[in-house]
């Protein structure tokens, strides 16, 4: 009797078992969509869905996807254009992999000033400089937000428009946000290379206007050389140096070699 039931377990288990069909929807090569996965049994069939991480080309295009919306939504709330954000984050972070970034969810290089929260101490201009800690690197991004709209030597950039990204770049670099002199340079080739000012179109939608520099066709433009200064270039062409910095849309002194630069206005303005 006893080998009877088991006999008849045994066959109940092996018909259980065949009863169970799962189908797995093939995933296409580098998809990063979501996999549907059916399980059909006698009675049910039981959809689970598995999440397959997403694939990226390189670090910078993760981090644009990881923290996109947040720049957008600091856009929405501070009026920062949302491409500029993302260029200083990817700049200032190396990508989100720099150790401010790793170790202190620091992801724009804001230092402790008056800051009463947790710190970390970092090298930079000088050794062992504070900096600012945070919990979460959404933080920092806010962080960054009130940083430029609290000081008052950040004010003239508020007065551009949100689509002028060049002019955002250079402004941040003659208020002393950063001491490199490329700083505006590096800012608008992320910007242009990865298109993070479809961003602020997202943003602004309809009142989204392409900001185009004025192309002057009859102006005369010099190319700086080294050795070359504002004072030096106005000398050569009998203009001020006011004059050069406000043709040029320039906040300061700051000129690289290559620059272009306006040295006589069009006719035609």
């Amino acid at each position: 009797m006893k080998r009877l039931v088991l006999i008849c377990c045994l066959v109940s288990f092996v018909v259980s078992c065949r009863s169970k069909k799962a189908i797995v929807t093939k995933k296409p090569k580098n998809s990063t969509e979501q996999v549907e996965v059916k399980v059909e049994t006698n009675k049910t069939e039981e959809k689970v869905t598995v999440t397959t991480p997403k694939v990226y080309a390189n670090k910078v295009e993760k981090y644009i996807d990881t923290y996109k919306k947040i720049a957008q939504n600091e856009m929405q709330l501070y009026h920062i254009p949302a491409s500029i954000t993302l260029a200083q984050g990817i700049l200032e972070s190396g990508s989100g992999n720099g150790r401010l970034s790793v170790q202190a969810n620091n992801h724009f290089g804001i230092k402790c000033h008056k800051w009463t929260g947790k710190k970390i101490y970092h090298d930079d201009d000088e050794k062992q400089e504070c900096f600012r800690k945070y919990k979460d690197a959404k933080y920092s991004f806010r962080d960054h937000s009130l940083f430029l709209t609290e000081r008052k030597r950040y004010a003239k950039l508020f007065k551009l428009k949100k689509e002028d990204y060049k002019g955002w770049a250079k402004g941040l670099r003659a208020a002393g946000y950063a001491t490199d002199r490329k700083y505006p340079q590096k800012l608008i080739s992320l910007i242009e290379r990865y298109k993070l000012y479809e961003f602020d179109k997202e943003v602004l939608g309809d009142t989204y206007v392409k900001y185009e520099e004025p192309v002057l066709s009859d102006a005369l433009t010099y190319t700086v050389v080294k050795g070359d200064t504002l004072y030096s270039i106005s000398r050569k062409y009998n203009i001020s140096v006011k004059e050069l910095q406000n043709i040029n849309g320039l906040y300061d002194n700051t000129i690289s070699i290559g620059q272009a630069l306006i040295v006589r206005p069009s006719s035609k303005n």
